[in-house]
């Protein structure tokens, strides 16, 4: 038997468990609300409740009780269950941009006193009642003046970074004097190098010879340590290290003094080099001397520029083309180097700001189809800094002799990491193309380009350059804060090429390592001159 209770609750039936119904049903008086309209109500109220408290306590906390009557209450309730709200504030926010825009395009008044923060401005804004105008003056005024501010702030660490990276550090200043004075001092300082039954081998052509250049005492040996501990065959090495004649005792003392075995080194003067006298290098005696251009790299970097048509990244790349380095002879060196190794065939050229990390004896393998200078192309990569470079990046082309000649668009290349064929070299014109193009940049008050020595080998080189892989070469961790650790460990060689070099304050702490680990810091010398401690 079964119950069966009738949706109005009026009735109930009474059934029997073989399907059919018995007659018996029993009446229910009628309910004048049912349980579902009751269950119905309820669950409306439940759901509008929680809104209504929820407004009226928005209402409250505007100040509602304040309110002296329920017609307030009503006024300030009522379009918020209505869903509409009271505008005034957007009409204020409207208003005030009005104003904003209109004394944008006016002059701020003269004599307009600004408060010194922001504080001070809302505190006379309280005791004077400026109106919205006034006080939209003062604001951009303030804004106008805090970004001045804020602009001259930012040219003045670009003259300091530059200055600094111009400098020459003092502990590198202190360990070159004690390395010259014990060249004078000591004769194991001025020990032949390489010793003579080893001097064969200066042009054995079996060997991989390298060259630098460079007046860094501290930097060449990085270079020299981190090449010779990274090759597979360090003794098959040879380096050619070229200095100036105020350093090359100093040098001459610390690889005297510091053997690189079974790797060998020559210390070489440009003094000491025949070849090099005032007819074969006319255009760079000129460039060295030549008291306007020495005022141009070593002069008043501010005097004359047009800050305010000048972004911060465009000063600093002109603050970068003027770096006394570019005038020096030891930077130009690399365009003599058939002339200063006539018996050798293949080099590799090395910056001194760079690191070995990898073994570089494949590089003396690499075909490179009979031209001249094997290098890593700069214009395409993953980093927009460094290697988006093209010519356009490099010269003026509204200049008549730079446009009829080049092309903006020809792809850049770097040096720092090159490898030479020197007997393809010498049957070029590269040196006399070299010649001609500086004197030509030098006529022209230095217009045709500005940046050193690599513009005029752009030129030189054209047609000369075969591209290797950039694994070779990795560039621009004097540049780039956000240089990726993992593209630097995994890179050949990495350069420090810009101002932020590895033994200057002004270096990355986190790529500082890669080049620190090449230093013997239980040296006496480096011990004594504190190289690079904080």
């Amino acid at each position: 038997m079964q119950l069966h209770f009738s949706p109005s609750m009026r009735s109930i039936t009474i059934s029997s468990s073989n399907g059919f119904i018995d007659l018996m049903k029993i009446k229910v008086g009628a309910r004048h609300i049912s349980y579902r309209t009751v269950f119905h109500t309820i669950l409306i109220l439940a759901f509008l409740l929680p809104f209504v408290f929820i407004l009226t306590a928005v209402v409250t906390l505007e100040g509602v009780n304040k309110c002296s009557s329920f017609d307030c209450l009503g006024r300030r309730l009522g379009p918020r269950l209505l869903g509409r709200v009271d505008d005034s504030a957007q009409r204020l926010v409207r208003d005030f941009y009005k104003v904003l825009n209109q004394v944008n395009t006016e002059e701020i008044p003269a004599g307009l006193k600004l408060p010194d923060s922001f504080n001070q401005l809302v505190s006379e804004m309280k005791n004077n009642q400026y109106d919205a105008r006034t006080f939209a003056f003062m604001l951009r005024a303030m804004m106008e003046n805090f970004e001045k501010e804020v602009r001259e702030s930012k040219f003045s660490e670009l003259m300091n970074k530059h200055y600094a990276a111009s400098s020459v550090p003092k502990s590198i200043h202190c360990l070159s004097l004690r390395l010259t004075d014990e060249y004078s001092s000591n004769a194991h300082a001025r020990k032949q190098l390489p010793p003579p039954e080893l001097l064969p081998l200066l042009s054995d052509n079996s060997y991989h010879h390298f060259v630098l250049s460079t007046d860094n005492i501290l930097a060449a040996s990085v270079v020299v340590a981190s090449a010779v501990q990274s090759s597979l065959q360090p003794e098959k090495i040879v380096f050619h290290v070229i200095t100036d004649k105020k350093t090359y005792a100093g040098m001459h003392s610390w690889f005297a003094l510091n053997p690189v075995s079974p790797a060998i080194v020559e210390v070489k003067g440009v003094h000491q080099f025949d070849w090099l006298t005032r007819e074969n290098v006319p255009v760079l005696e000129a460039v060295e001397n030549q008291y306007g251009i020495r005022n141009y790299y070593h002069g008043n970097h501010i005097l004359g520029a047009n800050l305010s048509a000048t972004t911060p990244r465009t000063f600093a790349s002109k603050l970068q083309a003027r770096s006394p380095k570019y005038i020096s002879l030891l930077n130009h060196l690399r365009i003599y180097i058939p002339e200063l190794f006539p018996n050798l065939d293949k080099v590799v050229f090395l910056d001194d700001d760079v690191v070995i990390q990898r073994d570089l004896s494949p590089l003396w393998g690499i075909d490179l189809g009979g031209k001249v200078n094997g290098a890593v192309e700069t214009c395409r990569g993953e980093d927009e800094w460094v290697m988006s470079k093209r010519f356009r990046n490099y010269f003026n082309f509204s200049h008549p002799l730079v446009s009829k000649n080049l092309d903006p668009e020809e792809c850049a290349w770097a040096y720092g990491m090159n490898i030479f064929d020197l007997n393809a070299w010498r049957k070029t014109n590269i040196r006399e193309t070299y010649h001609s193009w500086v004197k030509e940049n030098l006529k022209s008050n230095l217009t045709i380009w500005k940046l050193g020595t690599l513009p005029p080998a752009l030129i030189a080189f054209r047609g000369h350059v075969h591209a290797i892989d950039p694994k070779w070469h990795m560039l621009g961790l004097g540049y780039q804060n956000k240089t990726d650790i993992e593209s630097v460990s995994r890179a050949a060689v990495i350069h420090y090429n810009g101002q932020s070099k590895p033994w200057l304050q002004i270096g990355f702490e986190h790529l500082r390592p890669f080049w620190t680990k090449y230093i013997n810091y239980s040296n006496d010398f480096v011990r004594n001159c504190h190289i690079l401690e904080s």
